[in-house]
């Protein structure tokens, strides 16, 4: 008999046993499905605040701040560079020959969050009806718009549904008083989703200054964008950095998404280490249950490979159902899941929806097998070390 038929042979005979083993069995089972469901539900969470910042901007898009600034929160530059801005080359125009350039006004206000019941910094975007033609995806879905020349606002559908009194009807804190909320907006599940909008026009009064903080640009086209940028650069009016819409916001994520995943990657080494461990303590029973067993089997030829290979066989097993159960689980909790969380770029809370991908639930899969593979693989070789004359003399 071959190495290959002993292990089908052997393998084959653990893995009918593990129903009499079935208590030991699910130790491993649940220990390795709790890493895989922290472990995939903390980086949905990480992929979640991802795409949903990546998804708002565009590449035939670009967004125009002070020089030096990291983002729109600490830019600021007045009316007449705005205007530079949107008239350099490059830059798209409607059907009656003005530029599709939007100057917005970006601050933050505080709403309490459902939650946890404590006050968290919410963007509010101060917006010309330009705004809205650069961003067609914008719906309203309750409510109605703001009233151009009115201290009116409409909120996004996370920010109304993550923080306390934002709903139609409500009033909310912007500046010198508490305005009505007169209609809620989607735009596909990006990051505007969690901001509240209000005329530029109205809160440049509020604030008694005209500056803004950036310029939304709609391009002639991707490749515009290199044209666009060098214009500004070599126009002697203006200090300002100009991005990519969809990189700008892209970059926004990177801070606090590398966080949650070495967060994420923390807990579930912490945990794996127990599952290991769990997992060692379970097949090391296992293989002393078994000692007369395996020394029947080399005393009648098997050798030592197959029965190293068919231990690991069932821990990997073993490992694989906990996987596929712990990404289940992750899944049916937490996908869609909607949260907010603070925005480490601009210390605003961006409400998202947790995202169990594909990739993911790969990744939770592998790190089972990893821990049932290092959990299997010294009792493996116990078992495979066992002199044979040791283990017939147990029965």
């Amino acid at each position: 008999m071959n190495w290959l038929t002993q292990i089908v042979e052997i393998s084959l005979m653990n893995l009918r046993n593990i129903p009499q083993r079935l208590g030991p069995s699910l130790v491993i089972v649940i220990g390795i499905a709790g890493v895989v469901a922290v472990l995939v539900a903390l980086f949905a969470m990480a992929e979640g605040f991802r795409q949903t910042l990546a998804n708002t901007g565009s590449p035939d898009r670009a967004i125009v701040l002070r020089s030096g600034a990291n983002d729109e929160l600490s830019s600021f530059f007045d009316r007449e560079q705005g205007l530079v801005v949107m008239q350099a080359p490059g830059v798209k125009r409607d059907a009656q020959g003005e530029p599709l350039a939007s100057p917005e006004r970006y601050l933050l206000t505080k709403l309490v969050n459902r939650k946890n019941n404590e006050p968290s910094n919410v963007p509010v975007r101060g917006v010309d009806p330009t705004a809205f033609t650069l961003r067609p995806q914008l719906k309203i879905v309750e409510g109605r718009m703001f009233t151009r020349g009115t201290r009116e606002v409409i909120v996004g559908r996370s920010t109304s549904g993550q923080f306390a009194n934002a709903g139609v009807g409500d009033r909310v804190p912007v500046r010198d008083g508490d305005w009505p909320v007169v209609g809620i907006f989607e735009t596909g599940g990006d990051v505007h989703e969690s901001e509240i909008w209000i005329d530029r026009g109205v809160i440049d009064g509020v604030l008694r200054g005209t500056f803004i903080t950036t310029v939304a640009v709609q391009l002639d086209s991707q490749q515009a964008f290199d044209g666009f940028k060098a214009a500004l650069a070599n126009d002697p009016r203006v200090k300002i950095d100009v991005k990519r819409q969809d990189e700008y916001y892209a970059a926004q994520s990177e801070a606090t998404g590398a966080f949650i995943r070495t967060l994420g990657t923390v807990v579930a080494v912490i945990m794996g280490i127990g599952a290991i461990f769990a997992a060692l303590n379970t097949m090391y029973s296992a293989v002393a249950a078994r000692t007369t067993e395996i020394g029947t089997l080399r005393a009648i030829g098997f050798g030592g490979m197959p029965v190293v290979t068919s231990v690991l066989l069932e821990g990997i097993v073993l490992a694989l159902i906990g996987g596929i159960a712990g990404g289940s689980i992750a899944y049916v909790l937490f996908n869609g899941f909607t949260v907010s969380t603070l925005n480490f770029q601009t210390f605003s809370q961006v409400a998202f929806a947790f995202k169990v991908t594909p990739p993911l639930l790969v990744q939770g899969l592998v790190w089972a097998i990893i821990i049932g593979l290092v959990g299997g693989l010294f009792p493996a070789f116990r078992a495979a070390r066992m002199p044979v004359t040791s283990a017939l003399r147990a029965l």
